[in-house]
């Protein structure tokens, strides 16, 4: 399987990851959830060529995942925000940030906590079944085929 083939794939993960399954883009969208939204902002944060920046979001924004708003006219400047199809990607970004947590944050633990507003503790991403309740881990689960 090619690269440029996994748009055409069957399978949702080769489909998703032809989307945002690039290192610079899976950056982008962290720095996205942090706030970012200037391309500026992301070249200062990720320390990369413009050419590369330029290219991922501009994927990003034809799949729909950020769209770009003009908020200067003299010189034109745009700022890139998540759509609500972007924001859906937030529990990919917890669950990579909780892996890396557990295997690579060190004895001096994660290098950032997560809040959560509503009650004030911070937390870590735990994976339920929409249905129970229940947490789901991998091997709890079973595939079938669907269409």
């Amino acid at each position: 399987m090619k690269w440029d083939d996994l748009a055409g794939e069957r399978c949702s993960v080769a489909r998703s990851v032809a989307v945002i399954g690039d290192r610079w883009t899976l950056m982008i969208l962290r720095d996205c959830f942090l706030g970012v939204r200037r391309f500026e902002g992301f070249q200062e944060r990720l320390g990369i060529s413009r050419t590369i920046i330029a290219d991922r979001l501009k994927l990003l924004t034809d799949e729909g995942v950020l769209y770009r708003s003009q908020y200067q006219e003299r010189p034109p400047r745009h700022e890139y925000r998540l759509t609500e199809k972007g924001l859906a990607l937030y529990p990919v970004i917890l669950a990579i940030v909780h892996w890396g947590d557990q295997h690579y944050a060190g004895a001096e633990g994660p290098p950032m906590l997560l809040r959560h507003k509503a009650c004030g503790c911070d937390f870590h991403a735990v994976q339920t079944c929409s249905e129970c309740g229940e947490p789901v881990h991998a091997r709890a689960v079973e595939a079938r085929p669907g269409f």
